[in-house]
């Protein structure tokens, strides 16, 4: 199978971005599945309906969340209503959080994708556990058995926390990525067990800016320590960024994982399919 994994989309910016560049790499590379990282999608922060169905109609098939999930009031109604849209799993039991963290997504060819989204705890808002909530989800549903693909987001600040999840779910899952920090890193490659791994998807937005943000704001905050107004997108021409990975049909696990960035002020890396 193949899956395009798109890192945090930022704005308007990343929903350009999107718009532009998705059409002809889903054309290029015809992947099975479609993963975007939604929660700056609306003005930087959150997302809505409406920026959420802009996602889809770019061809995303599942949006992930993360800290910034329910900045926007109708975000709540969202997740509650749309199964393609998920918010971290490791939301404590029982708080009334609306929505689910995980998805068993059959495509058109009856094949299935099981996402699990989960927010890490190293300077982030303390939820439950991560790698608990992974555990579960990877003991119910087995790498070719219940699943043709297995895909773990973990959304953090510490890439620590991301790699012992990579290593945690390695032999276990077909690709395990990070999301949060909004710069690509450059560590994608497959871990010993045969899982695709990269610490951050980096987003899709302008890179001009200060990770997605306008830059006046972000350095005055630093250079002053006052805050002059709220922080706004950048509003150049935004770069797409993410990860493309091919895994064996009868295993599951990954045979490719390349780098994408198209589009922007980044130096473009576009992937070729191997099958």
């Amino acid at each position: 199978m193949k899956a395009l994994l798109l890192g945090d989309v930022v704005g308007r910016s990343g929903r350009n971005a999107l718009a532009d560049h998705l059409p002809q790499l889903i054309k290029d590379l015809q992947p099975d599945f479609v993963l975007a990282n939604g929660e700056n999608a609306a003005g930087g922060f959150g997302i809505t309906h409406k920026t959420a169905q802009a996602l889809f109609a770019c061809g995303v098939d599942v949006i992930t969340l993360g800290n910034h999930a329910f900045d926007q009031p109708e975000a709540l109604s969202l997740v509650a209503k749309e199964p393609m849209v998920l918010r971290p799993a490791n939301y404590p039991p029982g708080a009334g959080v609306p929505g689910q963290g995980t998805r068993l997504h059959q495509g058109a060819d009856g094949r299935r994708v099981l996402v699990v989204t989960v927010m890490g705890r190293i300077y982030m808002d303390a939820l439950d556990d991560p790698f608990a909530a992974v555990e579960k989800e990877l003991e119910a549903c087995g790498l070719a058995v219940e699943a043709d693909m297995i895909i773990i987001e973990i959304h953090g600040e510490a890439s620590s926390e991301k790699g012992a999840m990579g290593h945690f779910c390695d032999g276990r899952a077909s690709v395990v990525f990070g999301t949060h920090t909004h710069i690509p890193t450059a560590d994608a490659r497959i871990l010993e067990g045969g899982t695709a791994f990269m610490t951050d998807l980096g987003m899709c937005g302008d890179y001009g800016g200060v990770i997605g943000m306008d830059k006046e704001e972000p350095v005055r905050r630093f250079t002053t320590r006052l805050r002059g107004s709220r922080f706004t997108p950048a509003d150049g021409e935004g770069t797409l960024s993410g990860l493309y990975v091919e895994t064996d049909d009868k295993t599951g696990l990954a045979i490719s994982c390349s780098p994408v960035r198209v589009g922007g002020c980044l130096s473009p890396c576009i992937p070729k399919a191997i099958s």
